[in-house]
Parts: C-alpha cells; structure tokens; sequence
C-alpha cells in the first residue's frame, strides 16, 4: 500500500488535515517530492516545508492557481467527509484492508455512481499481515 502511495502522489500536490499530517512520522514530514498542503483551523499553526490552509477550499485554489492536473486528498476522515459532501472528489484511489481493526475514524460512504476502472489484489503473506485490495474508481 504504501510504495503505492508514494508511486500514486509522487511529484503532485497532496493536502492532509493537522492530524494526519502529525500521524506521519517527523523523518517523513513533508513528503518528499510533493507539495504538501495541511489544512488546519489553528492560525498560529506551523508545519516546515509544507503550506498552511485554513480550509479545504484555500488549499484547492493554491492546486489550481499552479494549473495542477491531479491533486491528492490523503485524509483525515474530516476533509474526506467535507469533500465527498461539496462533490469535490471524482476520482478515488482506494485501499481496502481485509481486516476489521478496531479504530475510531472511517471512511465515508462513496455513495452510487462511481465505477471501478482498475485493481489489484495483495494476498496476506510474510510482509503483509492483512490481504488487501488497490482500486482506483472514477464518478
């Protein structure tokens, strides 16, 4: 999942919540090649090498405004909520972990519409604890 990630968001705009961000390991803050954008409500908030935003709409201008073509939404649960809400997501890059962890931030239900136009499938194994499925869906 991981080299995934990286393969899928490397050289575009990612944009992450203050939690999330911080749940990154600080070795790996900000991601390397990507301009990562964190979305927070503190004003005095600070984050090295990544660009602050107060909402999810500020930190889209700045992807537009640089004529990007694919921006990354990397969480948390509340900027999924908020974009799926405002209909501002039309592509997903899923990761679905066949497993049933114990946790306290979900997914949003992606709703009808959405077709699945790629996907692969990871069986449980020595580096893979859990089987796993990548998919990429387009609205």
């Amino acid at each position: 999942d991981m080299k995934f990630f990286q393969r899928t968001t490397l050289n575009h705009y990612v944009i992450s919540g203050r939690k999330n961000y911080e749940s990154i390991p600080k070795r790996f803050r900000p991601l390397r090649d990507r301009v990562n954008i964190v979305v927070t409500h503190g004003t005095d908030y600070e984050a090295p090498g990544a660009i602050v935003c107060h909402s999810l709409e500020a930190a889209l201008d700045i992807a537009r405004k640089a004529e990007v073509k694919e921006v990354f939404l990397i969480g948390g649960g509340q900027l999924y909520k908020e974009a799926f809400e405002k209909k501002l997501v039309d592509r997903l890059y899923l990761t679905t972990v066949h497993a049933k962890p114990e946790g306290d931030v979900v997914f949003p239900k992606i709703g009808k519409g959405w077709k699945e136009v790629w996907t692969e499938k990871h069986k449980a194994d020595e580096r893979h604890k859990y089987a796993f499925t990548l998919a990429v869906l387009q609205k």
